[in-house]
This record gives structure tokens, sequence and C-alpha cells, in this order.
């Protein structure tokens, strides 16, 4: 087991480079380092770790970082052969990631979860996406449209994301940890990532916001895919979902105004909020009778809105599952609503004692 290099100077600085990228000419020197924070991988790193010694032959090296697991997830990746660092107590992925890229060698680091699988086609398309594109300075790419877990919510959850994904801006705002690549000198220009998200939620887009604020290219390229293994909860999805993605998101558009009309942020998603709270409203003035004929055109209308999503996943998994995601994908749009509000609230609320401080001052 490797011990931590010592910490990078200004690295907790958070000053982003607005040095214009000069991209290498020589293509053919592209190397990958392959880097894995896992927390109790448990069954799914297992067969993340079984897909990884696939493709160990085509990579200069793969790294996992085990985060304060207490599980036997080091002693998994070290009879793999891969280099294993490790740390006492959990800090996040974000940490994780960023000692991962110190002792890494690739000229480009691809980052990956625990629970998702790859083959020899992802780091291939990989690294020749920045073969064809000298300028490219990060790249992410999608889930598979065949979850790992075979639970409804768990397909549904995965499933919307490919489909996010597939139909998103191949001129991508922001960066994935889950399944994203970057060279590896433009990692470190921008400082990785920011270490005080302390668990696993927005700290990828974080760095994305920032890479596209110094001018660098990210690409989304919807061939480079790994499989997401995980198993969804109604309890996991929710807090996921609201608190440690939703939320932090609000605040974070708050602070880069960057409100792109892509991925999450499509325009149809914010009309879908809107017209949900609507019926919503209907549903409370049940007792108006207007209100019930109002609210089946509210339906109708979010139905018509959606209706790519919907075909989508009645082409993949049928009519029933597809009336089952309905509700659910309604449900979606009013937490994202939610977490808009307290997002919003929290944010000014964080800056009222430093325009205090300028108003005395």
């Amino acid at each position: 087991m490797k011990a931590f290099p010592t910490h990078r100077p200004g690295y907790n600085h958070w000053t982003v480079s607005t040095e214009i990228y000069q991209p290498n000419p020589i293509a053919d020197d592209l190397t990958v380092s392959v880097i894995v924070p896992v927390y109790n991988g448990g069954e799914n790193f297992r067969q993340c770790l079984q897909s990884l010694s696939l493709v160990a032959p085509n990579v200069l090296e793969i790294i996992v970082v085990d985060d304060g697991s207490t599980d036997d997830s080091k002693q998994l990746a070290e009879q793999a052969g891969f280099t294993v660092l490790q740390f006492p107590t959990a800090g996040g992925p974000a940490r994780a990631r960023n000692r991962g890229a110190q002792v890494a060698n690739g000229t480009l680091l691809f980052f990956m979860d625990a629970d998702t699988t790859l083959t020899v086609c992802t780091i291939e398309q990989m690294v020749q996406a920045f073969r064809d594109r000298p300028d490219l300075a990060a790249l992410v790419g999608s889930y598979d449209d065949a979850p790992g877990a075979p639970n409804f919510l768990s397909q549904y959850k995965n499933l919307l994301h490919h489909y996010t994904h597939q139909t998103a801006c191949e001129d991508a705002s922001t960066f994935w940890g889950a399944c994203g690549a970057i060279r590896r000198d433009i990692f470190w220009k921008v400082r990785g990532f920011d270490e005080r998200y302390r668990y696993p939620s927005i700290e990828d887009i974080e760095l994305g916001y920032r890479l596209k604020r110094a001018g660098y290219l990210i690409q989304l390229n919807k061939t480079v895919q790994v499989k997401h293994l995980k198993h969804w909860q109604v309890g996991s999805l929710l807090r996921a979902e609201v608190f440690y993605r939703a939320i932090p998101w609000t605040e974070l558009l708050w602070r880069d105004r960057q409100l792109n009309n892509d991925l999450n942020l499509k325009n149809a998603t914010r009309f879908s909020i809107l017209l949900t709270y609507a019926l919503l409203a209907c549903l409370v003035a049940g007792w108006w009778s207007a209100s019930w004929t109002l609210g089946l055109g509210l339906a109708l209308l979010l139905l018509i809105v959606n209706r790519d999503i919907y075909q989508f996943f009645y082409q993949k998994r049928g009519l029933w599952f597809t009336l089952r995601v309905i509700p659910w994908h309604w449900l979606y749009f009013f937490y994202c609503g939610l977490a808009l509000i307290v997002g919003t609230l929290r944010y000014h609320l964080r800056r009222l004692p430093k325009m205090r401080s300028k108003a005395l001052s």
C-alpha cells in the first residue's frame, strides 16, 4: 500500500487558471490512470474490480482509494493487484479522487465509481476521443441502458440518467465523476475536486463549472458508457436526489449563474416543474369544480411535454413499466421544485453576514 504524497502547494486556494490551453501535438503519448474511490463497496465493488481486471492491460495503472471502509474493500483491491491508498476515516469521494490523482502517472485521469463496471471499449473510445480532439480538456460518458439492479426503482432511475445523457448537448457544461476523463495537467490547473464536499454530492458538477469558466472544452461522448449497479430504494433515492444533489446544485447555480438549457436543467424540465405545482394546486383546491377540469388539462400537458421520455421507457421496458414511471417522474419534478426553493433560501441566508459586513464597511 502506497503512502500519500505531500499536499500540492496552493491546493486549497481554489483559484482557477485562466491560461489558454495549448494542446499537445503528440497524440500517441496518451496514457490512462483509472481512479476509483470506494467506501464499503460490497458486491458491486467486486464486480467493478472484475471489470477493471479485464481492462488493466489497456491502461497504465488502476488506483483504488479506500475512503475509510469498514468492510474488505481494501483487501479486495489489493488482491486484484491494483495500487491501493487508504484513509482511516471517510471524507468523501472528492478527497479520495484527489489523492488518487496525486499519485497518478497517466496523462489522462479516468474517474469511475465503485458501483459501476466498464469494458475495454469504454477505455478505447475515451482515448480515441482525446486523440481526435487535441483541444479537448475533459470528457464525460453515460450509463448504459442495462442497469445492474433488477428492481423497478433502480431500473427507472438509471435508465432516466441514461436518457438524460443520451439526449444532452455534446458540448458539455459539467463534469461527471462516475464516468469522466480529464487531462492530468488541466486537472491540477483548476485545483482538482473541491474537498469541502464531504459526501457524494455535486463535487463533479462544481469541477465542470470551474473548467468551463477557465475556458476549457468538455465533451459529452455518448458512446463512452459504464454500467451502473446501484440498488436504489425509496429512502436512499430521495435522500441522494434532494439533499446531496438538488439543494447543493441550486446553491451552485446561484454562485456561478450557469443555468444552461441542458441535462437536468432543460427548459422542458423547468416548465414541467411549474406544471406539477400548478397540478398540485388544482388537487388541493378540489372543492372548486373547475379545478378538476384544469387539473386534467395540466396532467395532459405534462404528458405531452415529456412524451419523448415516456416513449423511451415504453420502447425499453413496455407499457406497464412506463405507467409506473409517470408518477415517479412527476414526483421528481415536485422535489426538484422544493429543492430549488430550499437551496435558494440557503444560498441567500448564508450570504447575509457578508452583505451586512460590506454594508457596515
